[in-house]
């Protein structure tokens, strides 16, 4: 009986043992690709990171920790797929993907805003007569429906006396709205800082940019978990959030902005791309990750706006979709708690941070 009883404790240590040393991947999404297909990407502090092996390197010595990273041509409305289908853990989004997502019953957790104040651009060909938005008028304009640029564009249209069906919009991604542009299949297309380089050559011409005009325009992002991943990972979701606020941190920096333009690049883009969309602006304007009365303002309009348009059936709580403890504790273990600025609902400056009193000085 004592050789049975020894058997079975031995053999309950040994499950124990190999539970305790079972691998965990850590999966992370993107919603896009570099040029070319390539595997990075752009215009956040997370991108940076990535390119740069942040997030490796944080768990570099946890033999039992891998990490995988999932590029999405199809950007949100994909990602959003393969988070139904239980294949990622972490995960940036625009706001509307986000959104819809939530309201089709994706359970997942607001951790920190990843981009605000994104431009948007009006890209046409170079010959084009198209000189404002108010000139789209009845125009055959590329959109790729389903991200954040959607509802984005619906606000700038509003803003400037027009709605969605005042324009003929053509639902094409980045890769097929860039040839058609060109072709002359589309009269215009609106996008992002991936149509300056073309600008530069003289194939388009940027003919209204956000930047500049009404501060709650433009696009909005952010860094989500899963709530089955960070219920079953508290410490991990801490370390990965951890990371990359540190990562913002240096990305916001002023005297590394030439070393993040670097890591960006990894995606295909030229250097001087990101130097002409963030020209007049800073990045930590852009990367700021708090979840401020701006970012929670810009969020639930909208909620509002997707519901307005039919793109959501049910309600979408922001309240209760945030998630800030993971932040708080990184800006605290960091002492970062007063580095960003935070903004009020409509886009003042409720609180000055650190960073950009050292730039104001």
């Amino acid at each position: 009986m004592k050789l049975r009883i020894a058997a079975t404790i031995a053999a309950l240590l040994a499950s124990l043992a190999s539970a305790s040393a079972e691998e965990l991947t850590i999966r992370f999404g993107y919603p896009g690709v570099g040029l070319d297909n390539r595997q990075y990407s752009q215009g956040d502090a997370t991108s940076y990171a990535r390119a740069r092996e942040w997030i490796e390197k944080e768990f570099a010595n946890d033999k039992n920790i891998k990490v995988t990273w999932t590029y999405f041509r199809g950007a949100g409305p994909a990602l959003n797929e393969s988070v139904a289908a239980g294949q990622l853990d972490f995960f940036l989004l625009g706001d509307l993907p986000a959104i819809v997502g939530r309201s089709r019953g994706l359970d997942h957790k607001f951790l920190f805003a990843t981009g605000r104040h994104q431009p948007i651009y009006l890209a046409v060909p170079a010959a084009s007569e198209i000189k404002s938005i108010e000139d789209v008028k009845g125009k055959k304009v590329a959109l790729f429906k389903g991200t954040n640029l959607q509802l984005a564009t619906d606000r700038v249209l509003a803003v400037h006396g027009l709605t969605e069906k005042d324009v003929r919009f053509i639902n094409l991604d980045t890769n097929a709205a860039v040839p058609a542009l060109t072709s002359g299949n589309v009269d215009a297309v609106f996008g992002g800082p991936e149509y300056l380089a073309l600008a530069k050559k003289g194939i388009v011409k940027i003919v209204y940019s956000t930047k500049g005009d009404d501060p709650t325009l433009g696009r909005n992002s952010s860094y989500l978990v899963t709530t089955e991943f960070e219920k079953a990972n508290p410490e991990v979701t801490q370390r990965v959030v951890t990371t990359f606020i540190k990562a913002t941190a240096f990305a916001t920096e002023p005297a590394n902005r030439d070393e993040v333009f670097d890591g960006w690049s990894l995606s295909g883009f030229p250097k001087d791309t990101f130097a002409t969309d963030f020209d007049g602006d800073t990045l930590a304007n852009r990367l700021n990750p708090l979840i401020d009365d701006f970012v929670i303002a810009r969020y639930k309009d909208q909620v509002a706006g997707a519901k307005a348009y039919g793109l959501v059936k049910g309600d979408v709580d922001v309240d209760a979709w945030l998630e800030p403890k993971y932040l708080n504790q990184a800006l605290k273990d960091l002492k970062l708690e007063n580095f960003w600025s935070s903004y009020d609902a409509k886009g003042a400056v409720a609180r000055l941070g650190e960073l950009d009193k050292k730039q104001i000085n």
